[in-house]
């Protein structure tokens, strides 16, 4: 019985964003203290500014007694389990599937090892305009909304086009 090759190959993908969401994490912590300051990079856009953050998206249960943090933990377990079966049930050939798995699967990752190693998340991108604030983010969480953003818009146009591959 010969098994058809599927898209476990795009863990290399994960692995990339675990060791940069890591090391950008590291460096934030290292650089830019004291947490709460805001380091211009692109003024009136983008500041470098460490926070942390306990609690999921924009602090959501951040002000949990500390159960929040097991919750998060067993979450992105589960939801990387089902992604990892999801890449091995793909075939390698469906980049569209197998590429934004693996950036969810692995800002997942790298937002889990912070929880697990120091109870919170590690924040430091922090983008604005004027009075608007988006709450401070970090890499882990670029490849989350990025691949669940592709992975939707790659579902809603799928087939569409008479020289598709899928």
């Amino acid at each position: 019985m010969t098994t058809k090759p599927n898209a476990l190959i795009w863990l290399w993908l994960s692995t990339v964003v675990i060791a940069l969401d890591q090391l950008s994490k590291w460096w934030a912590i290292n650089a830019l203290q004291p947490v709460g300051v805001p380091h211009p990079v692109i003024p009136g856009f983008l500041n470098w500014t460490l926070a942390f953050n306990r609690g999921a998206a924009f602090s959501f249960l951040a002000d949990g007694s500390g159960w929040q943090r097991w919750f998060f933990v067993l979450l992105a377990l589960v939801i990387s389990g089902v992604l990892v079966v999801w890449l091995a049930r793909t075939p390698r050939r469906d980049w569209r599937t197998g590429m934004p798995l693996a950036l969810v699967v692995g800002g997942a990752v790298g937002n889990l090892i912070d929880r697990l190693h120091a109870t919170q998340v590690t924040d430091f991108i922090h983008v604005y305009f004027r009075q608007w604030n988006y709450p401070v983010f970090n890499l882990a969480d670029c490849g989350i909304t990025v691949g669940a953003v592709l992975l939707v818009a790659f579902g809603m146009f799928a087939g569409k086009s008479a020289g598709s591959v899928r």
